[in-house]
């Protein structure tokens, strides 16, 4: 790993302080919560990209789910919630 460099960026002061008072709590320091933040932002970015790239792979392919079958499995999901709330089964529809 390369050595660490330093990156400056305007932020509220209500933000700052924020992030003192749970590295406070933590016990670590505000450049480490910046660290485990940016970590995380990068990777939720980089875990979209590759599910958009999936998807537009598979429109490519002609893959796709019409929206009659997407209303289908979302009336299943519907119902199945309803299910587990309740213990039983009833005809709950999904509204579009």
């Amino acid at each position: 790993m390369s050595s660490p460099r330093i990156v400056s960026f305007r932020i509220a002061p209500e933000k700052v302080a924020a992030l003192d008072s749970i590295a406070k709590t933590m016990d670590r320091d505000r450049s480490y919560l910046l660290n485990q933040a940016v970590e995380n932002f990068i990777g939720e970015q980089q875990r979209f990209a590759a599910m958009v790239e999936e998807g537009l792979e598979a429109a490519r392919k002609g893959e796709m789910i019409d929206d009659e079958d997407v209303g289908i499995m979302i009336d299943s999901w519907v119902r199945a919630r309803a299910r587990s709330r309740t213990g039983k089964a009833g005809a709950v529809r999904a509204k579009a």
